[in-house]
């Protein structure tokens, strides 16, 4: 029965002919830079897509253990988008923020009557906000544990996987040229993308 899953879902995959180059790397740093160098000679974001998370592997290939190397030229293999340590640090500082805010603006109103003075207010900002924030905190840092638990699983398993498609040959040389620059393993292009 699970084969049949398997063959269901992967008869469900859409390729299309546009090219693309697909690397493996050690570190997030040497990804990121590549992401980077990528981008700005005019890559798209979109045209770059990194392995999915375990849970999307597992859902779409089952439980087996996997190598990045057996990967990297499967048009199964789940997709997801580069998100950068910047990202997740204006994610943290959202998430930290917006709670503090929050229970800010709760214990705000509870004042809000002709009588209330500033240091009643400022009080309640940091009687409110403050419980708040560390709610914020404290599911923010589970954020960028998630991320950094991403990276690290990708590593175990034979490093990151990154694609990148290309429209031309010039943009295909141009992708396989940084990916190697960055320490790339194993680049290479071929015919067809998801």
């Amino acid at each position: 029965m699970a084969d049949d899953e398997t063959e269901a879902k992967a008869s469900k995959t859409t390729y299309i002919n546009i090219p693309e180059a697909v690397g493996v790397f050690d570190t997030f740093e040497a990804q990121q830079a590549a992401f980077y160098d990528l981008r700005s000679v005019g890559f798209h974001h979109s045209d770059i897509s990194l392995l999915g998370s375990q849970e999307a592997l597992e859902e779409k290939l089952g439980k087996a253990y996997w190598r990045a190397s057996e990967l990297e030229d499967d048009p199964r293999a789940p997709r997801a988008n580069f998100v950068s340590e910047e990202a997740i640090g204006e994610l943290e500082g959202a998430i930290a923020g917006g709670f503090f805010f929050v229970g800010s603006a709760i214990a705000m109103t509870a004042l809000l009557t002709p009588a209330s003075t500033a240091a009643a207010s400022i009080a309640a900002v940091a009687i409110g906000g403050s419980p708040a924030a560390v709610i914020g905190t404290l599911l923010a840092r589970r954020v960028g544990k998630h991320h950094k638990e991403y990276y690290e699983n990708q590593i175990g398993h034979g490093g990151i996987l990154m694609w990148v498609r290309t429209r031309d040959k010039e943009r295909e040389d141009l992708a396989v040229k940084i990916m190697k620059a960055h320490s790339g393993r194993d680049v290479h292009v071929h015919g067809w993308s998801e």
